[in-house]
């Protein structure tokens, strides 16, 4: 009789990919405070993983053995957090058929991530305080004070100072919950970690034998990209990719077309060598000297970004220019 393998469950490093110099940051700080039993506060833009970093600080604190409870505050409708959050107690409102224990309780013992929580409701912030205050719950329609031991963690994309200015936040819940802050990078503040991300990506896609690859102006023409969407906008684009192109390389004109919003058109790779006409002369008439200076700027760029195996800062050397410069022109180019 075989016994089942328990998957391992997953470390800080697992959740937290990459080995740029700001991710090596985040990880510091993530190492710093998960052995001590304080709120911590997430910030990043929309989709730079700020519940992984949540979970990464929960699997390498003392609760991680603990559950690890998620809500999101700003997808739940206002009449209903309260009872997501706290319980209910049958027949406290319409619907409550049955008694049912809230997110604190589930959480106790482990860790409750409060997702969005700019997001949350002015009236729920002044019980949410109270909570964290006293440490016990009260049901939605009960008497009774429910003892809750939970480590807080929350997260947000907004700028919570600037909504304490604008009345729309409660400065002393911030101060509860931001005992310490992490703020977590833009996936374009951390290009270097894209081949490793892709990989990840990939992986966790399914079985990857026979995958997409990508070629060094494709990975170059990733790393111009300013990614709005964060890693959830690679992942969507590696998946786009791998259904595609299977089994494939390829470079930045299918990279161009893949981070596109327009619905995908299937396109042959570009691998070969497109053909080119010889130069035109002048004893053909008029020429447009812009254009073929443009093609032979864009050629070289191309080929530097090959020969650099997409090390931007490399292939600007090469062609004697600033690396700003180079990724100006790539863009222009579609390098």
């Amino acid at each position: 009789m075989t016994t089942a393998t328990k998957a391992r469950p997953p470390s800080a490093d697992d959740l937290l990919l990459g080995t740029s110099p700001p991710m090596q940051a985040v990880r510091a700080l993530v190492a710093r405070v998960a052995p001590r039993d304080v709120s911590v506060l997430i910030t990043g833009p929309s989709g730079s993983g700020k519940e992984r970093a949540a979970q990464a600080i929960h699997m390498s604190s003392d609760r991680r053995d603990g559950p690890f409870v998620a809500i999101n505050c700003g997808a739940i409708p206002r009449d209903l957090l309260e009872s997501e959050l706290f319980g209910h107690e049958k027949g406290s409102f319409t619907g409550a058929h049955a008694t049912r224990i809230g997110r604190f309780e589930e959480a106790s013992g482990g860790t409750l991530f409060l997702d969005e929580i700019g997001d949350m409701p002015h009236d729920m912030q002044v019980k949410l305080l109270r909570v964290l205050e006293e440490r016990v719950v009260e049901r939605v329609g009960g008497r009774t004070k429910i003892a809750v031991d939970v480590r807080i963690l929350s997260a947000t994309h907004r700028n919570l100072e600037t909504a304490i200015d604008d009345g729309i936040f409660r400065e002393d819940l911030y101060y509860r919950l931001a005992v310490f802050p992490i703020a977590l990078p833009a996936l374009a503040e951390r290009t270097g970690d894209l081949p490793l991300l892709i990989d990840h990506f990939l992986k966790i896609g399914g079985d990857r034998r026979g995958a997409v690859k990508f070629t060094g102006s494709g990975i170059a023409r990733l790393s111009a990209h300013r990614w709005p969407g964060n890693l959830r906008e690679l992942r969507n684009l590696v998946e786009r990719a791998a259904i595609l192109h299977p089994a494939e390389t390829i470079g930045g004109v299918e990279v161009d077309r893949l981070l596109s919003r327009a619905a995908p058109v299937l396109q042959p790779t570009c691998d070969a060598p497109t053909p080119r006409l010889p130069p035109p002369t002048l004893s053909e008439g008029t020429i447009d000297l812009r254009e073929i200076l443009a093609e032979l700027e864009g050629r070289y760029i191309r080929e530097a970004i090959e020969r650099s195996s997409g090390v931007i800062a490399e292939a600007a050397r090469s062609l004697g220019l600033n690396r700003t410069t180079l990724i100006e022109k790539m863009r222009r180019y579609a390098a």
